[in-house]
């Protein structure tokens, strides 16, 4: 008997230190309380992160990079004319080596050197790329005028390495354009304070992504180009069927490449995004005008029938409620390559702005 009073006592002692002593919150939340690693809240924190992370064609999320690249590495010479020179030539873009041809003018050297312009194809399947054949009576143009053409040849399109994964919704293509400034700045005698960029079609939006993203760009023009707005995009769509095969493709596991659930939206159709969302607004060329600090020349032709002119129609309007320094031509005929007699009027167009903006 003794024995079990000594017992009882000792559970009671036990059980008044033991309450006396509990941390605060109830004891079945002691006993239920789910691991550190595996809470749900933790699980909310990371759906949360998740759902904030940058889009990789955000402008902020470019801005954010530090692109570099090394000079152009000269693998030959391709032809040599009285104004100017052509290579094939080289350099690396994340780790990509991405080919391009290079002209340099046959001229003397200007003090502080040569103005420069990284030259940006539009869309042409990768497999039909080619350096030599494509944009020739462009380039020439361009370096008969006494400037240094970089045409590059963006990944996965002719000798380029990695893969060809679109413009509009990857930033593989505005980072190459970028790394070819880049490349372009650490050559000799050209004046690395004095580059501008060109682009056809689906380069327009490269162009003026480019330039919101990199302030080095000097100049821009952009021929027949496409895609400011998505919202735009969404409306006017793009009358291409090579671009149409390419757009519906299964998403793809490229980091520079946007597959998230907006963009899945935005493929089939289902539900009209909302463009005036913190996403779509971040991607938004038009919505993040206020970066770009440099001119931008823009030309179109009526009765081009890929790309729709209210393109360019709606982007000199932004530009102009944003008080941005550009310029505007139509012209009646051309089509989307604006050829005939309007390529030697766009292309005078462009070498006088250049040259005006690269003095």
């Amino acid at each position: 008997m003794k024995y079990l009073i000594t017992l009882v006592t000792i559970i009671f002692i036990g059980l008044g230190i033991f309450f006396y002593l509990r941390p605060k919150e109830p004891i079945k939340d002691i006993l239920f309380k789910v691991p550190v690693e595996t809470s749900a809240v933790e699980v909310l924190n990371n759906d949360k992160k998740a759902a904030n992370l940058e889009s990789p064609i955000s402008i902020k999320y470019l801005r954010s990079l530090k692109i570099e690249s090394d000079s152009p590495v000269i693998e030959r010479v391709v032809a040599k004319y009285p104004s100017y020179n052509s290579y094939l030539v080289y350099y690396y873009s994340e780790g990509s080596k991405v080919y391009g041809l290079l002209t340099i003018p046959n001229l003397p050297i200007p003090e502080g050197g040569f103005p420069a312009i990284v030259f940006n194809h539009g869309y042409i399947p990768p497999k039909s790329y080619s350096t030599f054949n494509n944009y020739p009576a462009y380039v020439d143009y361009l370096a008969r005028n006494g400037f240094v053409v970089f045409k590059i040849d963006m990944r996965g399109h002719g000798n380029s390495e990695g893969v060809a994964t679109g413009g509009y919704f990857s930033s593989t293509y505005t980072k190459d354009a970028i790394a070819a400034l880049k490349s372009l700045q650490k050559l000799e005698n050209v004046n690395k304070n004095k580059i501008g960029i060109w682009g056809h079609s689906m380069s327009g939006n490269l162009v003026l992504r480019a330039m919101e993203v990199e302030k080095d760009f000097k100049a821009g023009v952009i021929w027949a180009g496409a895609v400011y707005s998505y919202e735009d995009f969404y409306d006017l769509r793009i009358t291409d069927s090579s671009y149409s095969s390419h757009l519906a493709t299964q998403p793809s596991p490229n980091v520079n490449r946007d597959d998230s659930l907006e963009i899945s939206k935005f493929r089939n159709r289902s539900v009209k995004p909302d463009f005036n969302n913190e996403y779509w607004k971040s991607i938004s060329l038009t919505a993040n005008l206020n970066y770009l600090e440099s001119p931008i020349q823009i030309h179109h032709s009526v009765n081009d029938e890929v790309v729709s002119i209210n393109y360019s129609r709606k982007l000199s309007e932004y530009l102009k409620q944003n008080n941005k320094n550009f310029e505007y031509f139509e012209y009646s005929g051309g089509g989307h390559n604006i050829s005939g007699v309007y390529f030697n009027q766009a292309m005078e167009r462009t070498v006088k702005f250049f040259k005006d903006k690269l003095n």
